[in-house]
């Protein structure tokens, strides 16, 4: 049976449901009643089913999916993959923000600075993170952190989920917009391989801020968007109820996004997504990043620099020019 406080989304509860009836009959299954056989058949219709439900996910499903309060955030991906990983804090300019989480760390043995938006898994966890919503100095702290990988020609990895950036009046006052725009030019900037990671949300500038890498990455039920679907509604329809509508048109699954070529890879979840088996997920993104990561530090740091510019400017050209109406002959 499943803990009382365990969210359930509305397509998981037939698959719930089929997994209570097995754990019953495993329960109650003994020498003079034996359930083996009816067992196996719910675990292979559950399985069938299970693969039919998350094939055939709505973009909306994946926000939820990807919103799931016991999916693995960011701390639960560095204490998986990165071993005597040494938090460091502060911006050197103003305070330090819980909601940026980084450090250095080694990452199968290779020394890595990581940098992340952690969203916290409970209450207070929530609140003293901010829920993954930084304010400038998180930005200013994730600058410091990549001119320091550069110093020290360490690869970065990030993992990006947050909702967006803190859009409150301090954040404004401090400079909010400039240290996103300034956290992009240093992604830019600096002569060392960077992978990002969405392994939930990307929100806008508050995601790109640490994810104009050389490798984008992102995990199969994750989105990834301009703005959320809750913001696009508001403005668009100016009604909460269009927020489906929104999920669509925005076009923000890992699936889409890798067929407009914004992502790299997408890096498969297990079945019923990160949030039903975290040890999977960690070890399907090890093995991912680990092929990356030996890729890119094989290279030329500088024309890696020189490579990452190119590529994001060909991502804004390249839609401009779909734009464009088709010259005459």
């Amino acid at each position: 049976m499943r803990e009382n406080d365990t969210v359930i989304l509305d397509f998981e509860k037939t698959i719930i449901e089929i997994e209570e009836k097995i754990n019953h009959l495993k329960s109650i299954s003994n020498d003079d009643m034996d359930m083996s056989e009816e067992i196996k058949k719910l675990q292979k219709t559950l399985k069938a089913h299970s693969t039919n439900v998350y094939k055939h996910l709505s973009p909306w499903q994946k926000a939820q999916i990807a919103r799931h309060p016991e999916r693995p955030h960011c701390l639960d991906y560095i204490n998986a993959l990165i071993t005597d990983f040494v938090p460091l804090a502060g911006d050197r300019r103003f305070a330090d923000d819980a909601a940026m989480v980084g450090g250095v760390g080694f990452f199968e043995g290779t020394p890595v600075v990581v940098i992340g938006q952690e969203k916290g898994n409970d209450l207070d966890s929530r609140i003293k993170y901010n829920f993954g919503m930084a304010k400038p100095e998180g930005y200013r702290k994730a600058q410091r952190l990549m001119d320091m990988a550069q110093n020290f020609k360490l690869p970065i990895l990030s993992f990006v989920d947050t909702a967006g950036a803190y859009p409150g009046v301090d954040a404004e006052a401090r400079g909010q917009a400039e240290a996103i725009a300034a956290s992009i030019e240093k992604c830019l900037q600096v002569k060392t391989p960077i992978i990002a990671t969405v392994i939930g949300e990307g929100g806008s500038g508050g995601a790109i801020a640490i994810a104009t890498a050389d490798k984008v990455l992102m995990l199969e039920h994750a989105i990834y968007s301009v703005i959320s679907p809750e913001g696009c509604a508001s403005i668009l329809w100016r009604s909460a109820d269009k927020t489906k509508e929104a999920t669509e048109a925005l076009r923000l699954t890992a699936q889409d996004l890798k067929t407009f070529e914004i992502i790299d890879e997408i890096v498969p979840e297990p079945l019923g997504g990160a949030h039903r088996d975290h040890e999977q997920a960690f070890d399907n993104l090890r093995a991912v990043l680990k092929k990356q990561l030996q890729e890119l530090i094989a290279q030329d740091y500088e024309k890696l620099k020189k490579a990452r510019t190119e590529k994001f400017m060909k991502i804004g050209a390249k839609f401009i020019e779909k734009d464009q109406p088709a010259k005459k002959k």
